[in-house]
């Protein structure tokens, strides 16, 4: 490792790549120590503490802490990923759009022109919305979050926070053109790791004052090592069909067939369906919470306290629409009908299954049940870190009856959680992981590009002479 690390700075290209990424992921954790204007900030890190976790707790994860602070970058690179979503989902319904990802470099330039200006509607949006939300709330001890919210915070704050999110988007667009790995995605990645040793800095000062023990600690050490390790072999696994090409005439030339294989990952969504889900679920919250305000009768209230978040309600909600997303969003970037059809163009066939539309049914059976198996994986790993933190309250299901039932028949740490603060799990995991094997494999291309040894492989590569 100490070696394919020496040969990364042994090549001027790669060299500079990798301290451009470097530099501008530098740049953009700078911008998180610099908070809007008019902000109390005693009075907002009050009222995080006493809100923490939920929508919130996501969003602020996925900026890097820039939410929780209010600052510049607060809105931090989801307008840009919702913008390129919306654009996705509108290419199946609108066959310009589709048209556009088929003519190659100018359909892609004239798509990622429409992103950001979607990136910049969506960011003046979502600035309006801080705006009307942090002048309602106050800390929870009666002091206001925005001492004069007049129209100067107003537009101050939208023309910072639209701002901010584009020098984002910007930044993410140089790392992928000039340096290693997607833009993008490494900018969520920096903001993730970023929380990692304030995590890990508690929880040792847990052991030393002596909250949590040794030994509870090994065990949470091992979980998180198997948690990364599975992780790791999922994100990887994928389903190989086999794919037979006859020998055919090209010219006068005669082509022999060939052997290859149509790679199926098992995790075709990613974290998408994740963050589908969670965006999804807080338009109900908001709904019954509205309407309980509006007719307090003991059915709404009901709705209103199970659909708070980790409720036994929301957790069914959450892993519902997970599997929901999961099989949609793969049905929108994979065609079994136009890879049989390809496949059936060139000569292609899947051994002992008809070409064309039985070749289309058995990829989309194989893909369904990976679908399945994938969706499951998300749930579980979207779970885990709630279920150690906070466990899963099934003592509070109502009717009554029904949450002591399950208060005497299930252990105390499953229904309370294990209280530990270290948040290793869930979306954030899934981000760090991929991002970090993408950016490794990228960096391994380039080494073997120019004959040097790789992190992937032990054995040396020698140059062509």
């Amino acid at each position: 490792m100490i070696e394919s690390l020496q040969n990364i700075f042994r090549i001027p290209d790669l060299r500079k790549r990798v301290l451009f990424t470097l530099g501008m992921l530098g740049v953009y954790r700078i911008g998180a120590f610099i908070p809007i204007p008019g902000i109390d900030l005693q009075a907002l890190e009050s009222w995080f503490q006493a809100n923490q976790g939920g929508v919130f707790g996501l969003v602020d994860m996925f900026t890097g802490g820039n939410f929780s602070n209010l600052t510049i970058f607060a809105l931090g690179i989801m307008p840009y990923i919702s913008a390129s979503i919306i654009l996705q989902l509108l290419a199946v319904v609108w066959p310009y759009l589709e048209r556009l990802q088929k003519e190659g470099e100018a359909g892609r330039q004239k798509i990622t022109q429409w992103t950001r200006y979607g990136t910049v509607l969506l960011s003046i949006i979502q600035a309006v919305g801080i705006c009307v939300w942090v002048t309602k709330i106050d800390s929870g001890g009666g002091d206001p979050i925005v001492p004069s919210p007049g129209p100067t915070f107003w537009l101050l704050t939208i023309i910072t926070l639209t701002t901010g999110t584009a020098f984002i988007m910007w930044i993410g667009e140089q790392i992928t053109e000039r340096g290693i790995g997607n833009g993008i995605s490494l900018i969520i990645f920096a903001g993730i790791v970023a929380g990692l040793p304030g995590g890990t800095r508690a929880m040792v000062q847990e052991l030393l004052r002596g909250e949590r023990s040794v030994i509870v600690a090994v065990l949470l050490l091992l979980v998180m090592v198997a948690v990364v390790a599975a992780v790791v072999f999922i994100e990887r696994a994928q389903r190989r069909i086999p794919i037979q090409y006859a020998s055919r005439v090209r010219g006068r030339r005669m082509m022999r067939g060939t052997a290859t294989f149509l790679p199926l990952k098992v995790n075709t969504g990613g974290v998408i369906p994740v963050i589908f889900a969670s965006s999804l679920l807080a338009l109900p919250q908001t709904l019954i919470t509205a309407l309980y305000q509006r007719f307090p009768n003991p059915f709404f209230g009901m709705l209103n306290r199970q659909l708070n978040y980790n409720m036994p309600l929301w957790d069914i909600l959450y892993i519902v629409l997970i599997v929901l997303f999961c099989f949609f969003y793969t049905s929108i970037i994979f065609n079994p009908m136009d890879t049989a059809d390809n496949m059936k163009r060139v000569g292609g066939f899947i051994p002992g299954v008809r070409p064309g539309k039985q070749t289309a049914n058995y990829i989309d059976t194989v893909l369904t049940r990976l679908t399945f198996a994938g969706a499951i994986y998300l749930s579980a790993i979207s779970l885990l870190p709630i279920f150690l933190i906070s466990g899963i309250p099934l003592h509070l299901l109502e009717p009554a009856a029904i949450g002591e039932f399950f208060e005497k028949m299930v252990p105390g740490f499953v229904l309370n959680g294990m209280n530990v603060k270290f948040y290793f799990g869930g979306t954030s995991l899934l981000i760090v992981v991929g991002v970090a094997m993408d950016t490794v494999q990228q960096i391994e291309s380039q080494l073997v590009m120019r004959h040097y040894d790789g992190f992937l492989k032990n054995t040396k590569l020698r140059g062509r002479r």
